[in-house]
């Protein structure tokens, strides 16, 4: 059955960071909104609720004093009427503080809308939750009266937060590869907008770092790069002010873009204590990928820049990635190991292998011996493979794999993408290289002409970029650039310019080109 929450039956308690309740500041544009709307009268089973508010917001969470055996789907009605897909809201088990207070669910990225559908289910055997606040016409009490025939029932409520825009100063998205030994760009506090007032107490920190544990937030994977420093601000706001933890429980987060972004505070550098692995928070270090991987994977550069970030985390301490260590456990309710148990895992392990929970999803688990092996060679120069993936989504990549990838006469990469003259781009291959800029768009260059094409300077030389690939000829393979062409004889070997109608041989190129530029290093906030 469908139940719809009526506006007379809901209580709509919205409140932001920047106030509490009965607070008369209003929230800043670019806050984080929370508002809670009650599920009354839950039975046992599943029961399908649909809520609405005004404001747009576009992730959903629940909370509860108790969350056991109760499990929650939601979806979101689009601008065109109809309901996207169900995203499932994982409880946050083992996440936290294990201390007597609200349970609640990752907060699900559902994108922006103004109405959802929450599927709960319950054990059959469930107390029906507490009944909607009736409506009076008289004057309010000012208190509520004790039920003394039933005990009090179990409530949950709906949070619907409207996260902020990104802050205007994170720039643009950094490239998916830095140089060997330097961890991926950090985006830290300061810079997604964390708003430091909303912490309690000092950051606590261990002796070491001695392992690195692999968290996903559930949800859509279908967010966009502006979407994500809100997301992170969301979740500090939730985490702390709705089911007060203090702090955001991760030590770092990374969206499926390959955006780092610091999590609790402390310091990127030092052993800071997190609260994401409970029983296990103790000497460990825990980063969250953002998304749901159960069916699908993590992105090639969201799974290299996690494996890389804890690459030079637990190098700082000097631990192994592809090595074992002994934990003893913290005990709790969110471990499956009893307290003082020793168990030997993995250097680098997920959060399932300890706790009562699916995370990180079955097809992120499955990619964890190459997080390992990724974070083992974080010293090492990447090698092809590692470079084609940083390559996905760019039209030099989409121009080198039509003509056959790693089997085409370019073979395979030997760099990542690069910088050349103004908005040009270029990534060199073991037999030549392809060129991309907005006017002449990915042209690849090989053999003889890209040797004489780098003794004439590149792109900075006369001819310029090159506007077409090889053009086969009787007697000659002819190559247009934006000034001119290149010919090259088949019987000579040799290799003739023409510029402005004028042919000029030039001599032979012995040594294969060497282009100037090459990306700097980032510089890390951390």
């Amino acid at each position: 059955m469908l139940f719809t929450a009526l506006a007379a039956t809901v209580l709509l308690l919205p409140w932001a960071i920047t106030g509490l309740p009965g607070e008369d500041d209003r929230p800043a544009a670019s806050a984080p909104q929370l508002a809670q709307q009650p599920l009354p009268d839950l039975g046992g089973g599943e029961t399908i609720r649909e809520l609405h508010q005004d404001t747009p917001f576009s992730m959903v969470a629940l909370t509860s004093d108790d969350l056991t055996g109760t499990s929650a789907r939601v979806r979101a009605k689009k601008d065109d009427g109809t309901w996207g897909p169900w995203y499932q809201a994982e409880p946050l088990e083992g996440v936290g503080a294990d201390l007597p207070g609200p349970r609640g669910t990752e907060p699900v990225f559902i994108g922006r809308t103004t109405t959802v559908q929450i599927a709960v289910t319950r054990p059959h055997d469930a107390p029906v939750t507490a009944p909607a606040a009736p409506e009076t016409d008289g004057p309010e009490l000012g208190y509520v009266p004790a039920n003394v025939e039933q005990s009090f029932a179990q409530n949950i409520t709906a949070v619907l937060i409207s996260p902020p825009e990104a802050p205007p100063d994170l720039g643009p998205l950094p490239n998916a590869l830095t140089p060997a030994g330097q961890p991926p760009h950090i985006i830290n506090r300061a810079q997604w907008g964390a708003d430091e007032g909303m912490r309690c107490g000092e950051p606590r920190y261990d002796t070491k770092v001695r392992a690195g544990v692999v968290h996903h937030t559930a949800g859509s994977n279908e967010y966009a790069p502006e979407d994500s420093a809100g997301i992170i601000r969301s979740i500090y706001e939730y985490h702390t002010r709705t089911l007060g933890w203090c702090d955001i429980a991760y030590n770092a987060m990374v969206d499926k873009y390959g955006q780092v972004f610091e999590g609790r505070a402390g310091g990127m550098t030092r052993p800071v204590e997190g609260a994401h692995t409970g029983g296990f928070n103790h000497n460990t270090w825990g980063v969250a990928m953002l998304g749901n991987f159960e069916t699908v994977p993590p992105t090639p550069v969201q799974l290299r820049n996690t494996a890389r970030l804890l690459g030079w985390v637990l190098g700082q301490s000097s631990v192994d990635p592809l090595g074992s260590v002994v934990l003893p456990s913290e005990g709790g309710s969110f471990t499956k190991f009893p307290f003082g148990a020793t168990p030997t895992l993995p250097t680098i392990f997920t959060h399932r292998d300890v706790g009562n929970t699916e995370c990180p999803g079955a097809a992120a688990y499955a990619l964890m011996p190459e997080i390992r092996n990724i974070a083992a060679r974080f010293n090492d120069p990447p090698g092809p493979e590692q470079l084609a993936e940083t390559l996905r989504g760019g039209a030099i990549h989409a121009k080198w794999e039509a003509m056959g990838g790693m089997n085409s006469y370019l073979g395979r990469p030997t760099s990542p993408e690069a910088s050349g003259l103004g908005a040009t781009r270029y990534v060199t291959f073991e037999h030549g290289a392809v060129y991309w800029s907005p006017e002449t768009g990915a042209q690849p260059i090989t053999g003889e002409l890209y040797r004489a094409w780098g003794a004439l300077g590149f792109e900075r030389g006369a001819l310029g970029l090159p506007t077409s690939g090889e053009i086969p000829e009787p007697l000659w393979i002819v190559q247009n650039f934006q000034h001119g062409t290149l010919n090259f004889d088949r019987e000579n070997g040799r290799v003739t310019r023409v510029t402005d109608g004028v042919p000029v041989e030039l001599p032979p190129a012995d040594l294969n080109p060497v282009q100037l530029e090459r990306f700097t290093p980032p510089s890390n906030p951390a």
